[in-house]
């Protein structure tokens, strides 16, 4: 049993190359947000609209805890993604320092071609270049802390960036 959890920016193919690792190894894969949303019954947008982001963030904190937990006790290989913003929150911190984390790095120009003027995306509304440079600076060096490995995602297909993860797994176990 092994697990993996995702953490970047927006854009940087959390949820994408995280589904191909997981049908790679023969694994589950999870993705809070889905999670989230699926569990409050509204939209990651309408949660910040309509409750604000300190509800939002309370709600993304239990339930990185939670998904966490579920995989430390499954027999099967886990990939969990989670939220770009999950780990501004110390709770959510200290449980990512309990598993193995792979930054999926991105940089700017990449980043906005997948996000484009992405509306569900409530942090990146308005000038989203500008907020993409100011999250990307707040949150760089907590993803760099927290990582066990990274992958530069810009030039990589989400393949290559699954293939890449899938070896940092095997070698790990080994």
């Amino acid at each position: 049993m092994a697990i993996l959890v995702l953490i970047g920016a927006p854009g940087a193919g959390k949820s994408t190359v995280g589904q191909e690792l997981a049908e790679l190894v023969g694994g589950d894969f999870y993705d809070t947000d889905a999670i989230i949303e699926q569990t409050a019954g509204d939209s990651i947008s309408g949660i910040f609209l309509n409750q604000g982001e300190e509800a939002f963030r309370a709600l993304e904190r239990d339930c990185v805890a939670l998904t966490i937990d579920k995989a430390l006790n499954s027999d099967r290989t886990q990939i969990i993604s989670v939220g770009g913003g999950a780990v501004l929150n110390s709770d959510t911190q200290a449980t990512l320092r309990t598993v193995p984390v792979a930054w999926l790095m991105v940089d700017i120009s990449s980043a906005l071609k997948r996000v484009g003027m992405n509306q569900a995306r409530p942090l990146l509304l308005g000038n989203v270049r500008a907020n993409m440079i100011k999250l990307l600076a707040e949150r760089t060096p907590i993803y760099e802390s927290l990582s066990d490995v990274s992958v530069d995602t810009s030039q990589l297909s989400p393949s290559e960036c699954a293939n890449e993860l899938r070896l940092y797994l095997e070698s790990s176990q080994s």
